[in-house]
């Protein structure tokens, strides 16, 4: 199979007919064999019937639905395990993403040899409020992730050859940083292609201002576990080990002093009535945390088995 494009969505009843066509008109003009993987991420409204009758008469779509609403990247994660195209497309299902750059897309993959490429919105639709903070968003993300190339991280219509899909994992948010995930997992030709960006045609977002806030921190721990998840007792173990040392280092201090005092017959007051005292032992202590916390970070690792354990009410 060429082609798996995969839509997830909430709440996207009215524009799910007008995309599945431009879908179709676009493969068949281009001769792609296909899959079209709707992941219905808990909607309330018609959505899952809107695909049932879709699936019914169109072989080539597909469906999950979730019993609940579980997020972006959930929707993706099991998008990515279904798909069997050599290549994958991602879209979102409110028709701001144009269809007719699957082709050039797929050829970038294809031909170009690219392990993945992210759409660049060049042009917005959006308003100000949302633009701003997102050009902020999309320079930490640079910074931190060193993939100086892409300019829209988040950009839901992005290309990838299979064997990409099938080796990161999407969990929590951190559909943001799949070209980051991706990276980690050594797939490091990241490329870019300018996407055509159109207004919302049905509905309203439904992302507020806090998945700035959300993605600033979900980064933040995506770069901690790709510098230390595999060796956590690399970073606690070291910070737990300096604060320990300054700890004890300071008692002996204190206590150093005290000795010279008595040795010399001079006054000197009790060592625990020296605020360097409790200071000393709370580094001390929290050395001694660290340093634990590091050692059983490396014995419980990462990993969780019910991370990506999602409730699928319903498959097509």
């Amino acid at each position: 199979m060429d082609i798996s494009v995969i839509v997830p969505l909430y709440n996207e009843a009215e524009s799910l007919p007008e995309l599945h066509a431009w879908i179709k008109r676009v493969m068949d003009a281009n001769g792609f064999t296909y899959e079209i993987i709707f992941v219905n991420d808990g909607s309330t409204d018609d959505s899952w019937k809107v695909i049932e009758e879709l699936a019914a008469k169109f072989p080539e779509v597909e469906g999950i639905k979730f019993r609940r609403n579980y997020g972006k990247s959930p929707a993706l994660y099991c998008g990515f395990r279904r798909a069997e195209g050599d290549v994958v497309i991602t879209m979102d299902a409110d028709l701001q993403d144009s269809p007719d750059e699957i082709p050039e897309l797929r050829r970038m993959i294809v031909e170009d040899g690219y392990d993945l490429v992210s759409g660049y919105k060049q042009k917005r639709y959006d308003p100000l409020s949302k633009t701003l903070p997102t050009k902020l968003f999309n320079a930490t993300a640079r910074k931190v992730s060193g993939i100086k190339n892409l300019h829209d991280f988040n950009c839901g219509l992005k290309a990838y050859r299979r064997e990409v899909v099938k080796n990161i994992e999407v969990y929590g948010e951190m559909h943001r940083y799949i070209p980051y995930l991706a990276k980690n997992a050594g797939f490091t030709k990241i490329g870019e292609k300018v996407v055509h960006h159109q207004a919302r045609k049905y509905g309203t977002t439904k992302f507020g201002l806090d998945r700035f806030v959300n993605g600033y921190l979900d980064l933040m721990t995506l770069w901690f576990l790709s510098k230390f998840g595999k060796k956590p007792m690399h970073v606690f173990g070291l910070l737990g080990s300096l604060m320990f040392i300054l700890g004890f280092v300071a008692v002996v201090a204190v206590g150093a002093n005290k000795l010279i005092a008595l040795a010399n017959d001079t006054p000197a007051r009790l060592v625990t009535d020296s605020p360097y005292f409790y200071i000393a032992l709370t580094m001390m202590l929290l050395g001694t945390q660290l340093f634990v916390a590091g050692f059983l970070g490396d014995l419980i690792s990462r990993n969780s088995e019910q991370r990506n354990d999602y409730q699928i009410e319903k498959e097509i």
